[in-house]
């Protein structure tokens, strides 16, 4: 990459515009500003437009030839970027483009902040040549990551409108292979609260008669979560139209799902899933719920978000919901005091202390090494040394 050019993405990565966090605010403003005076030395015109609660960069690039015969195509892109936590899982400063080989690293370089500066320079050598063939409107926005509707509004009270209009926020299969997306499945969000009781009750005091909200709301999901097919109940599939045969063939000549999920670093959800991969990510619906608060277009393989804890169990029984766990996929972190029930979990953090030969009380902290890790601190303890406190590590 030419270094004037990656000195100039590099400044746009750096601004935090991260549209979930108040605190960020004027960040996003000068992020649209950024955007609004490269078009301008472009050679074409934009202002940051005030529109309803927020604000659009609104703007546009003239054909070199023949402007009011030419067609006008409007593009959208944002600025707006998700926010970088949890910070210790990168490599990098989030906020610093850092080109590591042949891949850039720095929050928004791939949504969207890379691809509005690609359209741009795109823009920018054709003006230079002589040869942009089209009026180019452009319209971005700095809430699309919060679900904003800022400009959908201003795409239906907009009375010029344009020939075509291209969202250029997606990417590419492979090098050699660019992606024109007709359509996407879109989203529908939702927050449920559930009370199940006038205030929180001791566990062992009230287990097992008094209702818990989380129980509640997990059976509440079966409803409307994926089954082991990975598809969704069929009330939630009415509608739905299958893919064609000439879909499917053309599908089968992409790269394999096996290979898609593994550069992914994802975990097939069931024996099928790399094989109806394109089928299902591009025909079929899908729902997620998060107990952790964040953005609803997160799927999260690697966030601890899962507390299960036992009382009163026997080590067999504790020995089998450990098994159970990690034979669906989850990496499971006992935090025990009995180093028999620990070697049934995958990694364990032992605590020492006095136990009951025939009661085995115990937590499991599932999916996070990094919450098993810091509730040893916690307690002042090292997870790598021990005293007071172990570090087990086992493979079922």
């Amino acid at each position: 990459m030419d270094e004037a050019w990656r000195a100039e993405l590099a400044e746009l990565i750096a601004i935090p515009s991260v549209s979930a966090d108040p605190a960020h605010r004027e960040d996003v403003k000068r992020a649209g500003e950024w955007v609004c005076e490269l078009i301008r030395r472009i050679g074409g015109t934009a202002e940051l437009t005030p529109f309803g609660d927020r604000e659009l960069v609104l703007g546009e690039i003239r054909a070199s030839n023949g402007a009011g015969d030419a067609p006008t195509v409007l593009v959208y892109n944002h600025f707006d970027v998700q926010p970088p936590a949890p910070l210790e899982l990168w490599e990098s400063d989030p906020f610093e483009l850092d080109v590591r080989g042949e891949w850039a690293y720095g929050r928004g370089v791939t949504d969207d902040k890379g691809q509005l500066w690609l359209v741009l320079r795109a823009a920018q050598r054709l003006v230079e040549a002589g040869a942009l063939p089209v009026n180019l409107r452009i319209a971005f926005d700095g809430e699309e990551e919060i679900g904003g509707h800022t400009i959908a509004d201003w795409v239906a009270q907009d009375e010029r409108g344009a020939d075509a209009a291209v969202i250029f926020d997606g990417g590419m299969l492979r090098r050699d292979v660019p992606v024109i997306e007709l359509a996407t499945r879109g989203l529908v969000g939702f927050d449920v609260k559930v009370r199940t009781g006038a205030r929180d009750l001791h566990s062992g005091m009230y287990g097992g008669v008094a209702l818990n909200a989380i129980h509640v709301l997990m059976s509440c999901l079966d409803a409307v979560l994926a089954g082991p097919d990975g598809r969704l109940p069929e009330p939630l599939r009415t509608g739905i139209t299958a893919p064609t045969a000439d879909e499917l063939e053309a599908w089968s000549q992409l790269p394999a799902g096996a290979d898609s999920l593994s550069e992914a670093g994802a975990r097939p959800l069931d024996g099928k899933a790399a094989e109806e991969f394109y089928a299902r990510v591009w025909a079929e619906p899908y729902s997620s719920a998060d107990f952790a608060h964040g953005p609803r277009t997160l799927l999260r393989p690697r966030t601890p978000v899962l507390l299960l804890s036992s009382r009163g169990v026997t080590e067999t029984e504790a020995r089998l919901l450990a098994t159970s766990l990690s034979e669906r996929g989850a990496r499971v972190y006992a935090i025990t005091n009995d180093e028999r029930v620990a070697e049934k979990a995958r990694d364990a953090v032992l605590l020492r202390a006095p136990l009951s030969e025939t009661l085995v009380p115990i937590s499991f902290v599932v999916a996070g090494q990094q919450l098993a890790v810091a509730l040893a601190r916690r307690h002042g303890r090292d997870p790598e040394r021990p005293a007071g406190l172990a570090k087990v590590t086992r493979t079922l």
